[in-house]
């Protein structure tokens, strides 16, 4: 069974990277999804989401 983590590939905080490697794509391909969504989203609500994720999501070198 998969478990989403965050990633040590990151560049903020693993989230976007994490989610990346759940689904076994590229993360570049998951963070230019992201900034899209997020611009194009009134008062940027991903920017909110972003700091759930980070929060909820555990990081993948504690588990270890």
């Amino acid at each position: 069974m998969k478990k989403l983590y965050r990633s040590p590939n990151r560049i903020i905080a693993g989230v976007c990277g994490g989610i990346a490697d759940y689904f076994d794509v590229d993360p570049t391909l998951i963070r230019v999804i992201y900034m899209i969504l997020s611009l194009f989203s009134a008062a940027f609500p991903g920017f909110l989401l972003y700091i759930i994720l980070m929060i909820m999501i555990p990081n993948y070198n504690k588990i270890s």
